[in-house]
């Protein structure tokens, strides 16, 4: 079986488990990206805390690794929206290499950037490649709660709470939250700004596709979070001032045409102490159930499904594929190789 061959685009909090596994899984690692510069330089097997050297460094010249090696996929995990990592995606579509991201926006971006989407489709197209996006929101926000309703006999609404600590994620996801914004900011720079859909508005449209329904409307709301007290971030490298944002409370609604509602929100902030991950989901209708993920390990649940999904990914026609196009990641085991 031929090794996946694969750049890691991104070698931060998550970049890093995500070379691990990958090592893991019998993959090669033949390029490392990253722009922070206590990585360049660094080799990723060190990078990854493997405690073995992969004879590949970490450098910011993207363009370099990509025209310098024969890789099979990307795996990008640098920002959340898909404006951000256009440049990534057209990078890798050009050298005719599959990518796949953590960016919570392209998980389903085709109404929220569908000129962009559009583009980067007919791109992939041109060069016989495969562009999507996953993570935890595949399984724990799609994949599952498609599951759900499809043993429910008729569906009223979907209902969806799930949280997170931005701490985990790096500087970009937090920035995207509003942590360690005044009220004033946050207002500004996130509820005001139209053109930033929350996480759970991409993955609403997704299930919404996943189950065949026509959207007729989605909204969201935005809250900011407020420290109760003086919070340390190490994230953010400084402490979050009392009645300053910790990060953002997010509630969409999408009604269909089919009489079905979904709401979810989604809550990612600078976690108190005491505080864990919680993923909600209930299917109200005949019959009504709800489903309890208690203390998800989102971060390590994230790099999995991105690594799990590869030869999906490779597998699928060209273009910009969402993963309601896609079957349900599926455990993958040593040693992950090229499907046939």
């Amino acid at each position: 079986m031929e090794q996946i061959r694969v750049i890691q685009y991104g070698c931060g909090k998550m970049g890093r488990i995500m070379l691990r596994y990958l090592h893991e899984k019998g993959c090669r690692i033949v390029g490392a990206i990253d722009a922070d510069p206590a990585l360049v330089g660094r080799d990723a097997g060190e990078v990854a805390g493997l405690g073995q050297r992969l004879g590949v460094q970490v450098t910011a010249d993207a363009k370099a690794v990509f025209a310098g090696c024969d890789a099979h996929v990307a795996l990008i995990a640098t920002r959340s929206l898909i404006g951000e990592l256009e440049d990534a995606y057209a990078l890798a579509a050009r050298h005719g290499v599959c990518a796949l991201s953590t960016c919570e926006e392209a998980f389903y971006p085709w109404t929220t950037a569908a000129a962009l989407t559009n583009r980067l489709d007919r791109l992939a197209k041109q060069h016989g490649v495969t562009l999507s996006a996953s993570g935890y929101q595949d399984v724990f926000w799609g994949k599952l709660v498609s599951a759900l309703a499809g043993a429910t006999h008729r569906i009223e609404r979907i209902e969806g709470l799930s949280s997170y600590n931005v701490e985990d994620y790096g500087i970009a996801l937090a920035e995207a939250h509003g942590a360690g914004l005044s009220a004033d900011e946050f207002k500004r720079r996130i509820t005001d700004a139209e053109a930033l859909p929350s996480y759970m508005w991409n993955s609403a449209e997704w299930l919404a596709a996943e189950l065949n329904f026509s959207v007729r409307s989605v909204c969201q709301v935005l809250e900011p979070i407020l420290a109760p007290h003086d919070v340390k971030s190490a994230t953010l490298g400084r402490t979050i001032p009392s009645g300053h944002a910790l990060g953002m409370r997010a509630v969409v609604t999408l009604a269909t045409y089919q009489g079905v509602v979904i709401e979810a929100q989604c809550v990612g902030k600078v976690y108190l102490p005491g505080e864990v991950d919680r993923n909600d989901w209930t299917v109200r209708g005949e019959p009504t159930t709800t489903l309890q993920i208690a203390a998800p390990d989102t971060v390590a649940l994230t790099c999995a499904t991105l690594v799990n999904r590869i030869p999906q990914l490779l597998a699928a026609p060209p273009g910009f594929v969402t993963c309601d196009r896609l079957a349900a990641p599926r455990y993958q085991p040593y040693p992950l190789g090229l499907p046939d």
